[in-house]
């Protein structure tokens, strides 16, 4: 019998766009949104809410304020939201895939999983976040 294939492997190595929310190209918030839809969760698009990925306090206060949509939680599972300072402001995010891994994308690289446990990624996560719509076990 076949061994299905994980869930995140449909989304490995999507092109980096800025502001994209798309297959074609995604940004990390971007990604974030695409993986949601596929198990049915839709999350807004902030599409207009900031001009490009280099505008950080945008990005910063846009995560804040959808937060009253997600749960903080220590123990992450997948699809859980894991975000992350970049400077002074959280202005990153990503998917947990299993707990020590996550799903997101950067500029000037495809969309890959990493560990947000290595050194460069521990010093910068904020938190992890559960949406509404999956709390129920939580």
């Amino acid at each position: 019998m076949p061994v299905a294939a994980h869930w995140s492997t449909a989304f490995i190595g999507l092109p980096y766009a800025d502001l994209g929310r798309t297959r074609a190209g995604v940004d990390c918030w971007g990604l974030v949104r695409l993986v949601l839809k596929s198990q049915g969760i839709d999350v807004p698009s902030y599409v207009g809410g900031y001009a490009s990925t280099l505008e950080r306090g945008e990005i910063a206060g846009l995560i804040e304020g959808a937060k009253p949509a997600w749960l903080k939680v220590e123990e992450p599972r997948p699809f859980d939201l894991v975000t992350f300072r970049r400077g002074r402001l959280e202005s990153h995010v990503g998917i947990v895939v299993e707990p020590g891994r996550m799903l997101h994308v950067t500029s000037g690289a495809p969309s890959r999983i990493e560990s947000y446990r290595d050194d460069y990624w521990r010093v910068r996560l904020t938190g992890f976040w559960r949406h509404a719509t999956l709390r129920s076990g939580s």
